[in-house]
This record gives structure tokens, C-alpha cells and sequence, in this order.
């Protein structure tokens, strides 16, 4: 039996084939374009390395983060324990490497969570306009009215302590900038010439806004997301300082400076090591945000 060159077999698997190349190519170009900026280039890198570091945390870490050996409390930087230890003795090093897979928990539940939320009420406002747009924002000027950290403290407070509680209460504090921003972007286009076509051929609204606006307004929530990723690290850091984030003994880092400034000024390294870890990958995410906009906003070209 043989198969025809023309036959829908061949032809698919070509096709398949092609779009894949594309997909390629594509990736490609936008790791080109993320490479030829240099500070993006540094976040990009920055942000790499903590995810490997989460990931592969019980080979990178050489001592277990909650193990106590009072013996060696506050201890200086060496050789055997490359950031010094803690005042229970406990691996400085070592929980700020297990301590990234909290960090990096949180800004993946918060940013799953708060971009789906943000966008849909910000494209529905600006879609349907009227009594619907006017609800919507009245709620969104409330959340925005107060500060985002004494937001997140009210809600966590209201909760309880815990990390579920923190991702759900900086959740409820960050889509309202997501909204206004797709909010922005759906009033752009709604009166374009093209959804006017769409929505002439009998296109619903639900329709209208899952295949043709949302896909527009990605870019631009893809990037405000990247760049509120260095607010969530921090609004983390400061719930997990006041104690309502992570409880002890977890190694998450705003608690472990909490822990810490008891003894900041004779043992500066318990307080130094995880503030500049903070500080460090707040940037990188800032850097990778600016990248990003660059690159995917085709008005800053």
C-alpha cells in the first residue's frame, strides 16, 4: 500500500511540522531580543537561578534549615557556613535556599491568581460600559484607595496567619491595577473596525472578548504582572516580618530578618544575607518587567 506525497497525513504532519519551526523561530528571536538588553538580561539570569535553586534545594543546601545546634549560634561567615548562622545555629545559607521555594511559591499562586481575576473584570468593565463598567471600577477605586501592604495586613489579619492567607489576601490587593490597565486596553478596542466586523457577523459577546480582545490586552497584563512580581516579593517579606506570613521555623525571608534584628548589630550577616536577597530578586523581576515591555509593547518601539 502506498501513501500519495498529497495525501492529509503527509500534509498534516508537514503543517505540523511548520508550525513547530515557527514556534521555534519565534522563541528564538524573543530570547535574542531579552539578551541584547543587558539589564534584562541580568534579571532574566537572576530569576533563572532562583528558580534552579528552588527546585533543586536538597542537593544545593548543605545543612537541613530547621535542624538547632546552639552550639554554633551566631556564628560569622567561614568556610563551613558560607552566610554565617542564625541564633539557633541553623544554616544561614541553607534556609535562604529552602526559603526561596516559599518566595517563589507565593509569586506563582499570587500571579495564577491575580492576572485571570484582573483581567476578566477589567475586559468585562470596558466591553459592556454603563451600569457594569461603573460598578466595577467603583469597587476597584476602593481597593486601590488604600496602601496595598495595610490592605494585605487588614485581610491577613481578618484570616489569620499562614501562607495560604498571605497569597490570598496580596490577591485581593493587587488585581485592581490589572483591571484598570485591561480595563484601558478593552475601551481601545471595542470601537475597532475589526471587532465591528466580528461583531456584525453574529459574534457574541462572550465570544468577542475570548478570541479577539483578550489576546490583545496579554501583552500588556503579561507585563504589569512581571513587574508587580517585585511588590509581591516584598509585601511577602513584610507579612512574613510582622509574623503573620510564614510561621517559625519555616525560612522565609522576611521572617528570618524578623528573627534576626535582635541581634543585627553585633551579628550583622543574620539581617544582611536575606535583605539583600530580597533586594536582589525584587530587581530582577523589575529588570525582566522593563525588558518585557520593551520587547511585547509595540508602542515603545
Amino acid at each position: 500500500m502506498t501513501v500519495s506525497l498529497d495525501s492529509p497525513q503527509i500534509l498534516a504532519g508537514q503543517q505540523h511540522r511548520l508550525r513547530v519551526r515557527r514556534l521555534v523561530q519565534r522563541m528564538a528571536a524573543f530570547v535574542g531580543k531579552m539578551a541584547r538588553n543587558p539589564l534584562t538580561a541580568v534579571g532574566g539570569g537572576i530569576i533563572t537561578l532562583l528558580v534552579v535553586v528552588a527546585v533543586f534545594a536538597p542537593w544545593i543546601a548543605p545543612y537541613h534549615p530547621l535542624i538547632q545546634d546552639l552550639d554554633h549560634a551566631l556564628n560569622a561567615p567561614s568556610a563551613a557556613h558560607w552566610f554565617g548562622t542564625d541564633e539557633f545555629g541553623r544554616d544561614i545559607f541553607s534556609r535562604l535556599v529552602w526559603g526561596s521555594r516559599i518566595t517563589l511559591w507565593i509569586v506563582l499562586l499570587v500571579s495564577v491568581t491575580v492576572g485571570p481575576l484582573g483581567l476578566l473584570l477589567g475586559v468585562t468593565a470596558g466591553y459592556f460600559g454603563g451600569k457594569v463598567d461603573a460598578v466595577l471600577m467603583r469597587i476597584t477605586d476602593i481597593f486601590i484607595s488604600f496602601p496595598s501592604l495595610v490592605l494585605a495586613l487588614a485581610f491577613v489579619a481578618a484570616l489569620g496567619p499562614g501562607l495560604e492567607h498571605v497569597v490570598i489576601a496580596i490577591t485581593l490587593t493587587a488585581w485592581p491595577p490589572i483591571a484598570r490597565l485591561a480595563r484601558a486596553e478593552t475601551l481601545s478596542l471595542r470601537q475597532a473596525d475589526f471587532i465591528s466586523v466580528v461583531r456584525l457577523q453574529g459574534a457574541s459577546p462572550v465570544r468577542i472578548l475570548c478570541r479577539h480582545i483578550v489576546p490583545l490586552c496579554l501583552p500588556s497584563v503579561i507585563i504589569r504582572i512581571t513587574m508587580n512580581m517585585a511588590g509581591i516579593i516584598l509585601t511577602a517579606a513584610g507579612l512574613g516580618f510582622l509574623g503573620l506570613g510564614a510561621q517559625p521555623p519555616e525560612p522565609e525571608w522576611g521572617a528570618m530578618i524578623s528573627s534576626g534584628r535582635t541581634y543585627m548589630m553585633e551579628c550583622w550577616w543574620v539581617v544582611t544575607v536575606p535583605g539583600l536577597a530580597i533586594l536582589i530578586n525584587s530587581l530582577a523581576f523589575n529588570f525582566l518587567g522593563d525588558g518585557l515591555r520593551d520587547i511585547l509593547d509595540p508602542r515603545s518601539e
